[in-house]
């Protein structure tokens, strides 16, 4: 479905009444002007009247329509496609979810397609429409908009994974914290969901930097910043993936501890009660002949037997560190 649509005049937008064709028509009536069109997950059908109007290249339309891409960019003509992936976080569940935006950007249009959760259009396009000096760069300064935005929010996520480490560096740590195995798993998994997100997108900008598209040169310097936005990103990603299999690697050896720790006490209890066990075990037997019998302090001699025996294990087990 059709979200948004635009003609942008001279710095200043001029809202559309009626279809995509007369849209873009009355874009070209005006002179140096360009078309804004935002669409969320259309159809193959929907998206067949703007692909037909603007001579959009098969496979790139295939591609915004089915979704699943990972970021690229490609050109087709003097039409640029580009693939952004956009990322959600669930902080109760400490989720990643992604989405995608798909650009077609051409000389004078720039249809957006958006995919999954994270809507970041809204916010482009009422930053670009107070900044006329921004939108006078054309169609190039709604991709940097875009991709200005989805860093920026690459960050916060990051500093929000970031959050989530330390807590589960303290529960590892913590004299008697719980399992956290389960936990560290599924955040590294959501790490490397986000750098599978975050990663390629770096050549896409590089390739823009390096001029690629000539008549962008006037904004390399935006997307130059956003390029530097993103290699932070990159580098607290590893880090964080880095860290993580740390975190891991200290939980497993403190719970292989804790459980030798464990089966040592269970042996010196288990050693402990074998004294008394066999001692009682020897006057549990029914002979004839057992001379100790008819002597009167017997009994409590072998109970005082028995208590030293224990005390005496108890304090050597104790102190060896096995209690």
């Amino acid at each position: 479905m059709i979200v948004d649509k635009a003609i942008y005049c001279g710095g200043r937008r001029k809202d559309i009444d009626g279809d995509i064709s007369d849209a873009f028509d009355a874009a070209r009536a005006e002179g140096e002007c360009w078309l804004w069109i935002g669409l969320h997950e259309p159809t193959a059908e929907e998206f067949t009247l703007v692909a037909e109007e603007l001579r959009l290249h098969p496979l790139a339309v295939e591609d915004a329509v089915h979704a699943h891409q990972r970021p690229k960019l490609e050109r087709y003509g003097q039409i640029l496609f580009c693939v952004i992936k956009t990322l959600v976080y669930r902080e109760v569940t400490a989720d990643i979810e992604v989405g995608e935006i798909m650009l077609f950007v051409g000389p004078d249009f720039v249809v957006s397609v958006r995919h999954g959760p994270g809507n970041p259009l809204g916010p482009v396009r009422r930053r670009l429409e107070g900044d006329a000096e921004l939108l006078g760069f054309g169609p190039a300064a709604v991709l940097y908009a875009v991709l200005d935005e989805v860093v920026d929010r690459y960050e916060t996520i990051a500093h929000q994974v970031e959050g989530n480490i330390i807590e589960l560096e303290r529960a590892v740590f913590s004299p008697h914290g719980p399992d956290v195995t389960e936990r560290i798993h599924s955040l590294k998994r959501e790490v490397l969901e986000f750098r599978a997100a975050e990663d390629p997108l770096i050549p896409v900008l590089q390739e823009i930097i390096k001029g690629r598209v000539p008549e962008w040169a006037g904004t390399l310097e935006y997307f130059r910043d956003v390029l530097d936005h993103l290699l932070r990103v990159d580098t607290r990603v590893d880090a964080h993936n880095e860290l993580l299999t740390s975190v891991l690697s200290a939980h497993l050896a403190l719970l292989g501890k804790r459980q030798n720790e464990d089966m040592r006490k269970i042996s010196a209890w288990a050693a402990i009660i074998a004294v008394p066990t066999a001692i009682a075990g020897i006057y549990g037997m029914n002979f004839e002949h057992m001379p100790e019998l008819k002597w009167p302090w017997a009994y409590p001699a072998v109970w005082a037997l028995i208590v030293t025996s224990c005390i005496v294990l108890y304090r050597r087990l104790r102190r060896s560190g096995w209690l």
